[in-house]
């Protein structure tokens, strides 16, 4: 355990010295990321600084016991030992959890993408009530919301909606939102009263910054459009939306929200920059091949991960086998339990994986 937890420490003197360099501290994109990883050892690094103590308290004592040769210490020292060692495992247990890797991505802001799926308006209609449902979380948890994209159906839903969540552990606390969500429900529009059964996709992504992804300006074709659909009289009647193909991926994005093609053009960059982030860790993830099929938290997005029946007023998470029996109040915003439960399985995982690769 101490040898581990020196590898950790050295880390933390290294970040700490390079926090005070001139070149660092010039480079804010730099100086945020050391500062966020910095900020990321603190709690390892208090708490095995307490077990060294504590661990250098129980050699004492017994090598007062040991030794022998004062009853009253020795006495004294044995009192002090069961409690030590009491401490000391008390300790190991938080270190052990504090030593599973963490997402280094936790910290930061979150894209999401919303996406109807199967179901026509119907599915648009349930991908705006995903879209109210991240909102309202984003309120309840003190996080910001910064519009992105969007696109409508006739019927008032969305086909697509791309926002950005902003704040402490925003990606942390939405990531496990990955994945396809199924409603069931009885559609305004179904005459006959037959639960109709529609989806849509949900995907969140780590913002990128921009030292992490570097994006070559000729490796970019912009193209500008006029918007289409509901807007202010500029909105449509100038070329302001944009649409950006980063060629040697093929990825596109389109933004036409703003009246402005400026904004538009640096919406759909901070969209790309996260999507080309997130291809990049996919692809590193599938080489390392660290993750054991059906883990928490995979990232699978075709996969069925929750379903909202409405008849029945449940919300069942698929990953996890929870439901619960509230979903008006899960549809407006409080779907914490299932983030909580979710992070637990998660480091669950985590601590067992890591325990089998120590054996």
């Amino acid at each position: 355990m101490l040898d581990k937890l020196s590898q950790y420490e050295r880390r933390y003197e290294d970040l700490s010295a390079q926090m005070s360099d001139p070149a660092i501290t010039k480079n804010p994109a730099l100086y945020q990321k050391l500062a966020r990883e910095l900020g990321d050892l603190q709690e390892l690094i208090d708490v095995a600084a307490k077990y060294r103590e504590a661990h250098g308290q129980l050699a004492e004592a017994e090598e007062i016991i040991a030794d022998g040769s004062e009853p009253d210490l020795v006495e004294l020292a044995e009192v002090e030992r069961d409690e030590l060692q009491g401490e000391v495992a008390r300790m190991e247990e938080e270190l052990k959890v504090l030593l599973v890797p963490k997402d280094p991505n936790d910290g930061r802001n979150a894209i999401i993408e919303i996406r109807a799926g199967a179901g026509g308006d119907e599915a648009g209609l349930f991908a705006s009530n995903l879209y109210r449902m991240y909102h309202r979380f984003a309120e309840r948890n003190s996080l910001k919301i910064e519009e992105l994209s969007s696109s409508q159906n006739p019927a008032g839903g969305f086909k697509e909606a791309v926002f950005m969540v902003s704040g402490k552990g925003a990606f942390g606390q939405l990531k496990f939102e990955s994945g396809v969500h199924r409603v069931q429900r009885v559609p305004k529009t179904e005459a006959s009263g037959r639960i109709h059964t529609s989806a849509a996709s949900v995907a969140v992504l780590p913002e990128a910054e921009d030292v992490e992804v570097d994006i070559a300006t000729e490796d970019l074709k912009i193209e500008v459009y006029r918007s289409s659909g509901p807007g202010g009289q500029s909105v449509n009647t100038t070329d302001s939306a944009v649409k950006i193909t980063h060629e040697p991926t093929g990825l596109v994005v389109s933004c036409q929200d703003e009246k402005s093609q400026l904004k538009n053009k640096n919406k759909a960059l901070k969209i790309l920059r996260a999507r080309l982030f997130d291809k990049i860790q996919a692809e590193q993830k599938a080489k390392r091949d660290a993750t054991r099929a059906g883990q928490i938290g995979s990232g699978d997005r075709s996969a069925k991960i929750r379903t909202y029946n409405f008849p029945q007023g449940r919300v069942t998470d698929h990953r996890i086998t929870l439901s619960l029996y509230r979903l008006e109040e899960v549809l407006d915003g409080d779907f914490g339990e299932f983030v909580q439960q979710l992070a637990l399985a998660a480091q669950e995982d985590a601590l067992e994986t890591a325990s089998a690769t120590a054996d």
